[in-house]
């Protein structure tokens, strides 16, 4: 008679077999994995002058495009900037030209994981284009704008402007009815946009001005000038917490229609209600039979 140490392992074979098929099964058959959610910490930006000029110098022959950005700040990562001046060089006979110059403008971008707010600041400014060096394009006190993007409140935009400015050299009063038309006869055609901002379900923008420029000194084609021009902007985006990121995964769902044990399911899989998984889980029922049946016989030889 053979000793126990020779029956042990058949049966730890049967055992090991049994385990590792009905641990592997669900997770092989089922397609079910765990979902890994991903979150978003939001958005924000802010800048306090963005240009898109087209500049034709000595008429036409020498077109150069006027962009400039001045403290373009995003976020997640936190910023602010404070710089005073805009410049472009090669317009002014090769001599640095000055677009921009306030006493203050200033622009932050925040973002952390339950806020993102972006912010701008512009006051006693004045903004010149090429061909006008001695006078000012606009000038402007003050404005503002803020966009706020905050989880579970609603995103919100504002901006703050004076009732006035000055532009081409003539007192402007502006109107939240619609834009603003200025037209100086030998200089150019200016038409402001006031007060601008928009809100979704995540986001929110704001601008407190936008102008559209048309400027040709005279009809001299000296320097010709046109495009628009932004002051003040901020956006944001709403943070999204981990737990929203992505839904849980779904349990599977067991077949609808079950067949007694010992008789044939009649017709095909679309017919009976039966899972596209229904074959791989007959076929691991079959190997757990077939190892466990051959584990036992195994151990009655060697008994």
């Amino acid at each position: 008679m053979n000793s126990p140490s020779f029956r042990m392992p058949a049966r730890r074979l049967a055992t090991v077999a049994t385990v590792t098929a009905l641990a592997a099964g669900p997770l092989a058959l089922t397609g079910v994995s765990p979902a890994h959610a991903t979150g978003d910490h939001g958005r924000a930006s802010a800048v306090v002058l963005r240009t898109g000029l087209d500049v034709s110098l000595l008429n036409k022959s020498v077109n150069v495009p006027l962009t400039v950005s001045l403290n373009d700040v995003q976020a997640p990562r936190s910023a602010e900037k404070t710089t005073l001046t805009a410049t472009l060089d090669a317009v002014d006979g090769g001599r640095p030209f000055s677009v921009l110059r306030a006493e203050v403008a200033e622009a932050r971008a925040t973002a952390t994981a339950t806020k993102a707010e972006g912010s701008t600041t512009l006051a006693h400014a004045r903004l010149h284009v090429p061909g006008l060096p001695l006078l000012s394009l606009i000038e402007i006190e003050q404005v503002t704008a803020r966009a706020t993007c905050e989880v579970g409140r609603k995103p919100f935009a504002t901006t703050g402007v004076p009732g006035s400015v000055t532009v081409l050299g003539k007192r402007v009063a502006l109107s939240a009815g619609g834009p603003t038309d200025v037209e100086v006869p030998g200089v150019g055609e200016v038409r402001l946009d006031l007060s601008s901002t928009r809100t979704t379900a995540r986001t929110a923008a704001a601008t407190a001005l936008e102008l559209k420029v048309s400027v040709n000194p005279l009809k001299l084609n000296v320097a010709e000038v046109d495009g628009t021009l932004t002051l003040a902007e901020a956006t944001c985006r709403t943070p999204q917490p981990e737990s929203a990121a992505q839904p849980p995964a779904e349990r599977a769902t067991p077949p609808a229609d079950v067949q007694p044990q010992g008789e044939p399911a009649e017709g095909d899989l679309a017919e009976t209600g039966g899972s596209p998984t229904t074959p791989y889980l007959m076929g691991a029922a079959l190997a757990l039979l077939a190892a466990g049946g051959a584990a036992v016989v195994l151990a009655r030889r060697r008994g």
